[in-house]
C-alpha cells in the first residue's frame, strides 16, 4: 500500500465516525457519556474515536496530548458531529450510493488502484471496508451540511469585489499561497470582558509555549477550539487575500516554519504557522466549456424513476438524438434546458465537486454516464476547453470566490457555536 493511502485511511478514520457503528458493537453494560438532544454519544465510541486518533498521532510521529485533554477534544468533536447530522436530517440531506461509490473510486484512482485494488488493500491493513466506506459517507455528509448552510449565510456584494480589487490583496491576485496550520481560542458572541481576557491570556501562553519550541500541531491538539484541532490544526494551502484581512496580514511575511502572534477576530484569538510558500507568478486558468441534461426526483416522480428516466435519455443520446434537443425536451436545469443544456465556460470552484470530477475526466466532444449530485441526476457533454490569462471578468469572479472563502471560515465557526449554544447538550461525569 502507498503512503498516500494509508496516510488517507488514517485521517478519514480520524474524523467522522458514525454512532451506529459503535452502537452495534456495544457491550450491554456500554455506558452514555453525553446527551446531545435526543442524540446520545456512547463511550464506546469515544474510544474507537480516541483509539483512532491516537494511530494518527502516532503515524505523524506527534506526542500525544493528556489523557483529559485527549479526551474533551475528541468528545468535544463527537458532540459538534452529532450536531451536525441532526441538521442534516432535518433539512434532507443525504449521500446516496452512487455519490458514495463515485468518491471511493475517485480515492483509488488517486492512488493507481481498481476499486477492488483499493478494497483488498484496506483488508490487507487490518481495516473493515464497510466500515471505512461508513467513515467517508459521514465525513461527506458533515462537508455537504456545512457547505449547505454556511454558504446560504455569507453574502459578497459587489461593492465588496470593487473595494478587494482595489485593494492590496486585490492586486496580489494568486500571487503566493501559504500552507497554513491555526489554532483559535474561541470567544462566545457577547462575551462578557473577563471571558475576553481570559482567552487572550490563553492565546498568549500558547504563543509562549510556541516560542519555547512545543511543535504547532501538539499544541492546536490539546488547545484549540477549531474544529480542525485534532487534525493538528491543518488548513491546507490558502492565499493570503483567502483569509479574514487580519489574518492575511499576519501571515504576509511569515516565513515557512514561523507563526504569528495571536490575531483577535470576532470569533476570538488565532494564531497561525506557516508550514510551506509556494507561487508567486500570475496563473492561467483551465476552462471547460459544458452542457448538461439535469433530471431532478419530485413529489409525481421517484428517486429510482428518476434514474430509469435519465438511463434511458442517455441510450438516446448514444443512439444518436441531439443532446441539445433532448435538453431542451427533458431538463428540470430551467436556466440552461432552454439552451440546450449549455452551461458556457466554466472552471474548477464554480460547479459542485461531483459535477466537476465527471466534467475534468470527459474528454472533449464525449458524453457522460448518467451521475448523480445533490441536484439530481446529470448528464454532461464537454464540448471545448481552453486556457486563458485572466482577464477583468475573470479578476472578479476569483475577488468573489476570495471574499468568499475569507468569510467562510469565520462564518463557519459562528454557525457551530450558535448550532451548539442552542442544543441540549449533558456531559455525564
Amino acid at each position: 500500500m502507498t503512503n498516500k493511502l494509508a496516510k488517507f485511511i488514517i485521517t478519514c478514520s480520524t474524523c467522522l465516525l458514525l454512532p451506529g457503528m459503535a452502537k452495534a458493537a456495544a457491550e450491554p453494560i456500554d455506558q452514555v457519556v453525553a446527551v446531545v438532544n435526543e442524540d446520545v454519544v456512547l463511550q464506546s465510541e469515544l474510544e474507537q474515536r480516541i483509539d483512532i486518533v491516537t494511530e494518527q498521532l502516532t503515524a505523524r510521529n506527534t506526542r500525544l496530548p493528556p489523557d483529559d485533554v485527549m479526551r474533551s477534544q475528541v468528545l468535544d468533536r463527537l458532540i459538534i458531529e452529532s450536531l451536525q447530522r441532526q441538521v442534516a436530517n432535518v433539512r434532507g440531506i443525504r449521500i446516496s450510493d452512487s455519490q458514495l461509490n463515485a468518491a471511493i473510486n475517485n480515492i483509488a484512482i488517486q492512488n493507481k488502484m481498481t476499486l477492488e485494488q483499493f478494497r483488498t488493500a484496506l483488508i490487507a491493513e487490518g481495516r473493515d471496508y464497510q466500515e471505512v466506506r461508513e467513515q467517508i459517507k459521514n465525513e461527506m455528509l458533515v462537508r455537504n451540511v456545512q457547505q449547505n448552510v454556511v454558504n446560504r449565510r455569507i453574502r459578497v456584494s459587489d461593492q465588496e469585489v470593487k473595494n478587494f480589487l482595489a485593494s492590496d490583496a486585490g492586486q496580489e491576485g494568486t500571487a503566493a499561497q501559504f500552507q497554513l496550520s491555526h489554532i483559535l481560542v474561541g470567544i462566545p458572541s457577547r462575551a462578557a470582558p473577563e471571558m475576553i481576557q481570559a482567552a487572550e491570556q490563553k492565546a498568549n501562553s500558547i504563543y509562549q509555549k510556541l516560542q519555547d519550541g512545543v511543535p504547532f500541531n501538539e499544541l492546536a491538539i490539546a488547545e484549540s477550539d477549531a474544529a480542525n484541532a485534532l487534525q493538528g490544526g491543518d488548513l491546507g494551502w490558502r492565499s493570503a487575500s483567502e483569509l479574514p484581512e487580519e489574518l492575511g496580514n499576519a501571515i504576509r511575511t511569515l516565513e515557512p516554519g514561523q507563526f504569528s502572534q495571536p490575531v483577535r477576530s470576532p470569533s476570538g484569538f488565532h494564531l497561525l504557522q506557516v508550514r510551506d510558500k509556494r507561487g508567486g507568478t500570475v496563473q492561467l486558468v483551465e476552462q471547460t466549456q459544458v452542457r448538461h441534461i439535469l433530471l431532478k426526483p419530485s413529489e409525481i416522480r421517484s428517486p429510482q424513476q428518476t434514474e430509469r428516466e435519465i438511463q434511458a435519455i442517455y441510450r438516446r443520446i448514444l443512439q444518436g438524438e441531439p443532446f441539445d434537443t433532448l435538453a431542451k425536451d427533458h431538463s428540470d436545469d430551467p436556466g440552461s434546458g432552454s439552451e440546450g443544456g449549455d452551461l458556457g465556460w466554466t472552471q474548477d470552484g464554480q460547479m459542485v465537486p461531483e459535477f466537476e470530477q465527471v466534467m475534468n475526466n470527459t474528454p472533449v466532444n464525449q458524453v457522460s454516464e448518467p451521475f448523480e449530485s445533490r441536484f439530481g441526476w446529470h448528464i454532461l457533454q464537454v464540448t471545448e476547453r481552453r486556457t486563458v490569462d485572466q482577464g477583468e471578468e475573470m479578476q472578479e469572479n476569483q475577488a468573489r470566490s476570495m471574499i468568499a472563502k475569507r468569510k467562510f471560515d469565520e462564518e463557519l465557526a459562528n454557525w457551530l457555536r450558535e448550532l451548539r449554544s442552542q442544543a441540549y447538550i449533558d456531559i455525564k461525569e
